[in-house]
């Protein structure tokens, strides 16, 4: 048994995983036939994992998704013009390191939000850090920080992460001063961060939501061109119909 002030050293340096392993390994009555190198390197890739989970925890809690939603659960049955091979691109592609931005379009109930959080899930998981943002929180979120002063701060932390999702774009009419703060947003970006739209309005739709010509041409040019899109269609998959249809689909052979 290791002496109590070798597991106060362990503990002080953060080394808990190891700490963990070692206590396993106490209870495995033929760990003693390992050899020194074998049992170091069981703590240490112990350690690693344990490393690993917990700043991936912290990159999950910190996008503040708004559906626990994974790229392996995504429904392919329902007829909304959703390919496999759309969806295993943007996995195989570093697409968040490349700092491109990624579009997903389509009616109500469409899966773009579950969509959106998967690949926000599959960017933590990759290691980036990731933020989830309603647009009509966003705005608001834009306007409190104008009016108490803290608008830099909050569009520092807007430009510092590598993933930045932004849901139900156009979903509520916003004045023309938060689409420019939005543009501000996307200039700090470019080149530094990656940025995921979802809307129900298509594309071609945003300048009329935008209003301001001169904004929207401007938003469309950070956003539009080199952009990854999805472009959804069909019936919702919350009627009954979508729900029963919404269940994963059974891995391929």
């Amino acid at each position: 048994m290791l002496p109590t002030q070798t597991l106060d050293k362990l503990h002080a340096l953060r080394l808990e995983g190891m700490v963990q392993a070692l206590e396993e390994q106490r209870r495995q009555p033929d760990i003693t036939q390992l050899d020194f190198e074998t049992r170091l390197g069981l703590l240490t890739e112990r350690q690693w994992l344990w490393k690993e989970n917990r700043a991936l925890a912290t990159r999950l809690n910190s996008a503040q998704l708004k559906i626990a939603a994974s790229l392996e659960d995504i429904n392919y049955r329902h007829p909304r013009g959703l390919k496999r091979a759309q969806i295993e691109q943007l996995r195989a592609t570093p697409w968040v390191a490349e700092h491109r931005q990624c579009l997903i379009t389509g009616p109500t109930g469409s899966g773009k939000t579950f969509l959106a959080c998967a690949l926000g899930q599959h960017a933590c998981r990759d290691g980036h850090r990731t933020l989830y943002y309603y647009a009509p929180k966003l705005f608001r979120a834009l306007q409190t920080a104008q009016a108490d002063g803290s608008l830099l701060p909050l569009l520092k932390k807007l430009a510092r992460v590598s993933l930045l999702i932004i849901d139900d774009l156009g979903i509520a009419s916003v004045v023309g001063k938060q689409y420019r703060d939005l543009l501000e947003i996307l200039d700090d970006r470019q080149g530094q961060g990656a940025t995921l739209i979802a809307s129900q309005f298509p594309v071609s739709q945003w300048h009329e939501i935008i209003a301001d010509a001169t904004v929207a041409d401007a938003i469309l040019d950070r956003l539009v061109h080199n952009a990854y899109r999805l472009e959804l269609k069909g019936e919702s998959l919350r009627k009954p119909g979508g729900l029963a249809a919404a269940q994963p689909e059974p891995a391929e052979a």
